[in-house]
């Protein structure tokens, strides 16, 4: 065999990759630390035909594994490992600090393979967004939501309370990015992401209230902030305030409640079965 032929690319067939996966899953190993018998067997060949079909090596077969997104060293996928090490830069530099130079070094991985994964930085930093933000979170319990006014509000207050209270710390750190430089461009992609995300789903719950009658008629973007800035505010300044002597700090759930009951105060509108009473 010539070099040249002997450094020609090896076409691995689908049937050999999927039969990797299997036999990787079925073992709860790595891709690369299954056997090549284990993985013919897997495949319905012989280890030589295996090996054979792969050129005589399985380096092709641990590349064609690692081109569908799978790392055969046990690795998670760029896309996982670049939203963390991304995630963890935000918390501890913040925003600004966050390339995709930087995070491809924290990532273990080339700057190519996050164009791949994401196509720039903007789309990356949504990602992230996306995992660590509650909006998610929240969308998803405005879907299955109680009929009681009360216990809608409280859920989603406990659940921005989750998403700010969770480490890394990538929501207060966005925020301080947001208030410290509101017009600078590192903060445009989560803000173009975030405020229409909103809108769509509690600027949509809020409305339905107000036509129902449950909630007084204002304003949509003021009553947004009046629901979720004394939390987020709270939250913001919780690690200092807890570092304070002789200045109690109630349990973050108590916190929820207390936020929540002022809101319907602020807001709620007398329900009809209880006349002079919040619904």
């Amino acid at each position: 065999m010539s070099s040249e032929e002997s450094l020609s690319p090896v076409a691995v067939p689908e049937d050999f990759v999927r039969a990797a996966l299997r036999a990787a899953e079925s073992r709860a190993l790595p891709v690369g630390d299954v056997s090549v018998q284990a993985i013919a067997k897997e495949a319905g060949v012989s280890r030589s035909t295996l090996l054979r079909r792969l050129g005589g090596s399985r380096r092709a077969l641990d590349e064609a594994v690692r081109a569908v997104g799978v790392d055969p060293t046990g690795q998670k996928p760029v896309r996982e490992r670049a939203i963390d090490a991304a995630a963890a830069l935000i918390s501890s530099r913040g925003l600004t600090e966050v390339s995709l130079e930087r995070v491809a070094v924290d990532a273990q991985c080339s700057v190519h393979s996050l164009y791949a994964a994401f196509g720039g930085r903007d789309d990356m930093l949504r990602a992230v967004f996306e995992r660590y933000s509650p909006i998610v979170d929240v969308e998803a319990a405005l879907a299955r939501r109680s009929t009681d006014l009360r216990t809608t509000v409280r859920d989603i207050y406990a659940r921005m309370a989750a998403a700010f209270d969770r480490e890394p710390r990538v929501l207060p750190a966005i925020y301080a990015e947001v208030l410290a430089r509101p017009q600078d461009d590192t903060v445009r992609p989560v803000m173009e992401h975030f405020v229409p995300r909103m809108f769509a789903s509690v600027g949509r719950w809020l409305t339905e209230e107000i036509e129902a009658g449950r909630i007084r008629d204002l304003p949509l973007l003021p009553l947004m902030q009046q629901m979720t800035s004394p939390l987020v505010v709270h939250i913001l300044l919780r690690p200092t305030a807890e570092r304070v002597s002789n200045l109690p700090t109630p349990p973050l759930e108590e916190v929820c409640d207390i936020f929540a009951e002022a809101f319907l105060r602020a807001v709620a509108l007398p329900s009809e079965d209880t006349p002079g009473r919040m619904p």
